[in-house]
């Protein structure tokens, strides 16, 4: 028999409510553990039964540690304005290969933008499969890091958020204001290097 993986748990208080974390105990490289799992605290039942699903019961340990590997720290600095910091935090997945292929083309889309489900269909290569891809985005266990709140309908208006549209609109709002921020000191900058 295979011996459980070994997780920690973590927790943070944004202005949308309490987020909560799951990352490897080992990392996928020293001194980074990859996120498996980010949800609100609202909706525990559900990411326990996705880490059921993804990592069968009894095949996980969950042991509460205070900002492992830093994670707590990169995701406030987010929820504080810096929005890159959470762009290369390592993932790790249990998902089917086209979900993973689904969660991967979701960290490419830029903070700020957004596009369709048809827009994300067709960059990996599936232009048919728009109702696959929502399911897979509707089913991403790392949210916010791996940003399926970038993902809107066809007709711009903002559709499905496990955590609530109340979350998907406040997110959005969140990068663009901090985007435009960041542009602007940075024009600021070369203003004051010319």
């Amino acid at each position: 028999m295979t011996a459980p993986l070994e997780f920690f748990s973590d927790s943070l208080a944004t202005p949308i409510g309490q987020l909560i974390y799951i990352c490897d105990r080992e990392g996928v490289s020293e001194g980074q553990g990859a996120l498996r799992m980010v949800d609100w605290s609202d909706h525990e039942a559900r990411a326990v039964r996705l880490l059921d699903i993804h990592y069968g019961k009894g095949g996980y340990t969950l042991t509460p540690k205070r900002d492992p590997f830093g994670l707590t720290t990169r995701l406030a600095g987010y929820f504080a304005g810096d929005i890159h910091a959470i762009d290369d935090i390592p993932t790790a997945t249990a998902g089917t290969v086209f979900q993973r292929e689904v969660w991967r083309a979701l960290r490419d889309i830029p903070a700020a933008e957004t596009i369709s489900y048809g827009q994300l269909a067709q960059r990996i290569g599936r232009p048919r499969a728009v109702r696959a891809v929502g399911l897979a985005n509707g089913s991403n266990p790392i949210g916010v890091v791996v940003p399926c709140h970038r993902v809107i309908g066809a007709n711009g208006s903002l559709t499905g958020y496990g955590g609530g549209l109340h979350r998907k609109e406040w997110l959005l709002a969140h990068e663009r204001a901090h985007t435009k921020r960041a542009d602007s000191e940075a024009t600021q900058s070369q203003l004051t290097f010319a």
